[in-house]
């Protein structure tokens, strides 16, 4: 009976700007927020009106969305309770071919011949439906905390490079203070043997991209500090000839370029020897070949004297957001806890993880075109995704009833 009384106060709220809606980009129909009020009217759905878009589902989309709009299929969303008017501009998008993903599917295809009344009636069916509960959600990549995922991995690195990352170790680079694109880079770099050091490639032979994202970002957050190391040379000539550096490696050592390192307070004999490696083409690089090539010994040891007396700075990274902070961004639009109040944006609790992770990753390539999730999705990383999608996953998906306001 509660059902019954929920559909019959159902109002699918549905957007009906006219012949717009059908001359619009068809990219922009499913996902773009509705400018007003005024774009929107109440569609009374009768019981008859949801009988007819629950027969409609039973024969077209059961298959993949579940017969009670709960998907058992991995990627596919569920629909159940989902919020009407945005379920409209979906199926309005697969129509005319302006929606990423399964459009060429047969199922899809057949929305082409259906009337708007019979998207109406689909999408008040959906929406007059109990949401999946939280144990429908199937899991995707498992959420892990970078910061400590990285502290965990490098626990092999610190014997040598300190358990901050600041060498007290002669001949051992500082790790702080470096930004985590380059380490990945040259992790990745004694892992191809690009770079030649037989110790360190056995110690990444094992790794991962991610092992090395961690790693690469635990460091990047530790207070950078000068290695505790000795050092020798004339730091005062040395400055003299760091003059052709500076536009790299910044006026004092401290890069501006996440893939160029900083070489303030780094230690003085990785610094020698880096140069000798780059004359000796024992480390390819052309540019610093060229730059290192004219150097004697004396001039190295001034070079590295002058950068290694140099205060570091910690690069410009932040702290990773947890599941939870990234999801009061993600509320804002969606709703407390992933239930979104408003017709046109869609709830997101309890809905799958594979599917979530989908369409954040479609967002941020572009092949889901919005200009609001774009830029929400890009900087996320492949672990705030993981987290945001197993967080929404675990809400306790809620109906929402929408009722006309009377006028004043």
């Amino acid at each position: 009976m509660a059902r019954e009384h929920k559909t019959r106060r159902l109002y699918a709220f549905l957007a009906v700007a006219g012949t717009s809606l059908a001359l619009c980009r068809p990219d922009a129909i499913a996902q773009t927020v509705m400018a007003g009020p005024d774009e929107l009217r109440p569609l009374y759905a009768t019981p008859e009106d949801i009988a007819e878009g629950k027969q409609l589902a039973q024969t077209s989309c059961a298959d993949c969305h579940g017969p009670d709009g709960v998907s058992r299929i991995a990627g596919v969303p569920n629909l159940a309770g989902q919020r009407p008017s945005y379920l409209y501009r979906v199926l309005k998008a697969y129509q005319i071919g302006g929606h990423p993903g399964t459009h060429d599917l047969p199922a899809m295809q057949q929305l082409r011949f259906l009337s708007d009344n019979a998207l109406v009636n689909l999408a008040a069916y959906y929406a007059s439906l109990e949401p999946a509960e939280r144990a429908a959600a199937t899991s995707a990549t498992p959420y892990v905390d970078a910061v400590e995922a990285g502290r965990t991995a490098a626990a092999a690195c610190v014997g040598c490079h300190g358990e901050t990352g600041v060498s007290m170790t002669r001949g051992t680079p500082n790790l702080a203070g470096l930004a985590p694109q380059y380490l990945v880079a040259a992790m990745k770099d004694y892992k191809s043997g690009r770079r030649q050091n037989d110790t360190m490639k056995a110690m990444v032979a094992p790794l991962s991209d991610a092992d090395m994202n961690h790693i690469a970002l635990f460091f990047a957050l530790q207070k950078a500090a000068r290695a505790q190391t000795p050092a020798e040379g004339d730091a005062v000539a040395g400055k003299a000839a760091a003059v052709g550096c500076a536009g790299c490696h910044g006026d004092l050592g401290v890069s501006g370029n996440p893939a160029t390192p900083s070489l303030a307070g780094q230690d003085w004999s990785y610094l020698v020897e880096a140069l000798r490696s780059y004359k000796t083409s024992k480390r390819a690089d052309e540019t610093m070949k060229d730059l290192a090539s004219p150097l004697g010994d004396a001039a190295m040891k001034n070079l590295a004297a002058f950068y290694s007396g140099l205060e570091p700075q910690r690069p410009n990274v932040s702290q990773p957001l947890t599941p939870e902070e990234l999801a009061q961004k993600c509320d804002r639009c969606h709703g407390p806890s992933g239930n979104s109040t408003q017709v046109n944006i869609p709830a997101l609790a309890g809905q799958r993880m594979g599917y979530l992770e989908a369409a954040l990753r479609a967002y941020q390539t572009g092949a889901r075109r919005n200009s609001d999730m774009a830029a929400m999705a890009k900087p996320l990383s492949s672990d705030d995704i993981n987290g945001i999608v197993a967080y929404y996953s675990r809400q306790k998906a809620r109906a929402v009833v929408f009722a006309p306001v009377p006028a004043k």
